[in-house]
């Protein structure tokens, strides 16, 4: 893939643009199961907002954030990708940063599971999350958007994440 611009401005997922989020997916993650996580997603109407990082007329990023079962109000990160031609440049801390900045101005908080040597850099706090409860990894498991650690809590995920 060669490009010739900067990466425009991350903004929300236009209706018409879905065929080209999957595609960018299967180009990440080198399978099918993020592009129906997303799917699954939008069909059960647990997501909240998808977001686009475009560039030079095709998206080069992506992030989904969908809706707890439990607790209310909270919201789950996934999936997140940039085209691996891109990779390593920064445009994925930048799109995660611009979350983290808005989950901690709305005190909104966001939960990612995924590697810490990343999402830290982003924002996204282990210690945070240390006394989440989840049936993944909490040595994974990061929060944003809130301003210390918060209480025992039990996440709980949407249908769409079951068999993940």
């Amino acid at each position: 893939m060669i490009l010739s611009q900067s990466p425009q401005f991350a903004r929300d997922l236009r209706a018409g643009e879905e065929g080209a989020v999957d595609a960018l997916l299967r180009a990440a993650f080198g399978g099918e199961e993020e592009v129906q996580l997303a799917h699954k997603l939008r069909k059960s109407r647990a997501m909240a907002g998808e977001v686009v990082l475009p560039m030079d007329d095709r998206i080069i990023g992506y992030y989904a954030l969908s809706t707890f079962v439990k607790p209310k109000g909270w919201l789950c990160l996934a999936p997140v990708a940039i085209h691996p031609d891109l990779q390593r440049r920064g445009y994925g801390k930048r799109m995660m940063g611009m979350l983290t900045e808005w989950a901690r101005l709305t005190q909104t908080p966001v939960v990612v599971l995924g590697n810490p040597e990343f999402y830290e850099k982003a924002g996204f706090s282990r210690e945070k999350a240390a006394k989440l409860q989840t049936r993944y990894p909490i040595e994974n498991t990061m929060l944003a958007g809130v301003d210390a650690a918060v209480p025992a809590q039990q996440l709980v995920y949407p249908a769409a994440f079951d068999g993940l």
